[in-house]
């Protein structure tokens, strides 16, 4: 791919995520995670938090090791990632457009259209992040396998799938299930064999989840543990308010209404109807999913099924673009479709500059590293004290500071609310830990020395970091943040 093209689809993207920072959001998980697998001495007292999702996904290994044999720092190495990933969406989304359109300007119109971040309705997913996430980078890689069902090359197909599934297994699991539905419509021929692989399959399902490494995940949900994630609401599509039904249900009314007009006009390319087939049929495995939900069934609730949408939405946008670019051709196709792509791209042009200078003004397009900000130094002094101490903070300072005390000082914390409490979906223990630490910090706008030394001596707790005067040792201070010994 050119650089004429890919920067500016890089620029577009980062500033409609509000710009790229290291350490936000998902990345209070992933990165500590793989800041293990790098150094296994950290995280001593965490280790079983990072582990209930960890242990799900090899990508904290993978990533892990890049980092050993590039010797890169892990900061420089998921900003590459996360211009890897872009370039590998921007590849699948121009050639999806190549093979599926027919004006040249229009797979540029889709690439703009791809650039104007947007929210999946109570999925818990946009459909780009400001940081580098395993899961964008799956998502990348499926994407390329649509291009590459569309040209028959299988074998590419299973080879992206493969390596999807070592970064984000159920991204690249809607992914699998979308291009083998598709290839069972597409070659009659193979349909013998994939019924049997299905077939073969399900024994090997079933030791997996009885025995396997996915044991325990059949089991049901009792109240205590749904109640402690009853607040991530994208894990439960039972709750949704009607606008969420309504927007995921237009997803399928566009694909469908789309491919019937291009079936009129008969534009229909080569495996197309089998690939629209192969995305509506993720909804049956959605339909599936809720009923195992209304059982409480852990696993219902562990896959996130409502991200299903993500991969509506991407077949959506392909189709509506199609739709203003060349649908009905009013004009001619190849000047409308130019007028449709520059169009785009200045909303996208637009939002992004709105966001950055508006929204966001005092945050630059990139932060590669951890803030030199009184934060930013804090945790550089929290990376200088033992391995093994454990902080108390406020739990949603990783929403205050921008990064949790695990990713920018390396150091375990005895709760991170908004990360915590979503890895408890995956273990009992876990979601119990989180909610019980939850409760003993709800009052910590007004905690007192007192308390803290309760807290750190009860949780075995070396340090304590907030902006309240307290009559404690102070060990660091930067600005109003104090960091304070318990001990």
């Amino acid at each position: 791919m050119k650089s004429f093209i890919l920067l500016p689809f890089l620029l577009l993207a980062t500033a409609n995520s509000a710009g790229y920072r290291y350490g936000a959001s998902d990345q209070a998980f992933y990165t500590p995670a793989m800041m293990q697998r790098i150094e296994p001495s950290l995280f001593p007292r965490d280790t079983p938090l990072l582990n209930a999702q960890s242990r799900l996904t090899l990508a904290d290994d993978t990533i892990g090791v890049m980092a050993k044999l590039t010797g890169a720092n892990l900061p420089a190495l998921l900003a590459v990632l996360y211009g890897v990933t872009l370039a590998l969406l921007a590849f699948g989304v121009l050639r999806i457009g190549a093979a599926i359109y027919d004006a040249r300007w229009t797979p540029f119109a889709l690439l703009a259209a791809v650039s104007l971040r947007h929210a999946i309705a109570k999925s818990g997913t946009n459909t780009l992040e400001g940081y580098f996430h395993p899961r964008q980078l799956a998502f990348a890689l499926g994407a390329i396998g649509v291009y590459a069902f569309l040209r028959g090359r299988y074998v590419l197909v299973l080879t992206l799938l493969a390596v999807a599934a070592m970064l984000h297994p159920t991204t690249t699991l809607w992914f699998a299930i979308w291009l083998s539905a598709a290839a069972f419509v597409a070659e009659p021929r193979w349909r013998p064999a994939i019924a049997g692989a299905a077939v073969v399959a399900l024994p090997l399902a079933w030791w997996a989840f009885s025995a396997g490494p996915l044991a325990g995940r059949l089991v049901r949900m009792d109240p205590e543990w749904l109640a402690a994630i009853a607040d991530k609401d994208y894990l439960f599509p039972l709750r949704w308010p009607l606008y969420a039904w309504a927007l995921n249900a237009g997803y399928v009314a566009a694909i469908v209404l789309v491919w019937r007009a291009r079936r009129s006009a008969g534009l229909l390319r080569d495996r197309e109807t089998a690939l629209v087939a192969g995305c509506l049929s993720l909804l049956a495995v959605f339909a599936a999913a809720l009923a195992f939900q209304s059982r409480a069934i852990a696993l219902a609730v562990q896959l996130q099924p409502a991200r299903i949408f993500w991969m509506l939405d991407f077949m959506a946008v392909v189709y509506l673009v199609w739709l203003l670019a060349e649908g009905g051709r009013r004009t001619p196709a190849v000047s409308r479709a130019a007028v449709v792509a520059g169009v785009l791209t200045f909303a996208s042009v637009a939002r992004g500059l709105y966001i950055m200078q508006v929204e966001f003004p005092d945050r630059p397009l990139a932060e590669i590293g951890i803030r030199d900000d009184d934060w930013g130094r804090a945790m550089a002094w929290a990376r200088a004290t033992d391995v093994s101490t454990g902080w108390l903070a406020h739990p949603l300072h990783a929403a205050r500071y921008g990064t949790s005390v695990r990713v920018a000082g390396a150091r375990d914390v005895f709760v991170e609310a908004l990360k915590d409490s979503a890895l408890g979906m995956y273990d009992r223990a876990i979601a119990m830990r989180t909610r019980d630490r939850l409760a003993q910090l709800d009052d910590f706008d007004r905690l007192t020395a007192e308390r803290a030394r309760e807290l750190g001596a009860a949780a075995d707790l070396d340090f304590l970091i907030t902006e309240a005067a307290l009559e404690l040792p102070v060990a660091f201070q930067s600005g109003p943040l104090r960091v304070y010994r318990l001990r």
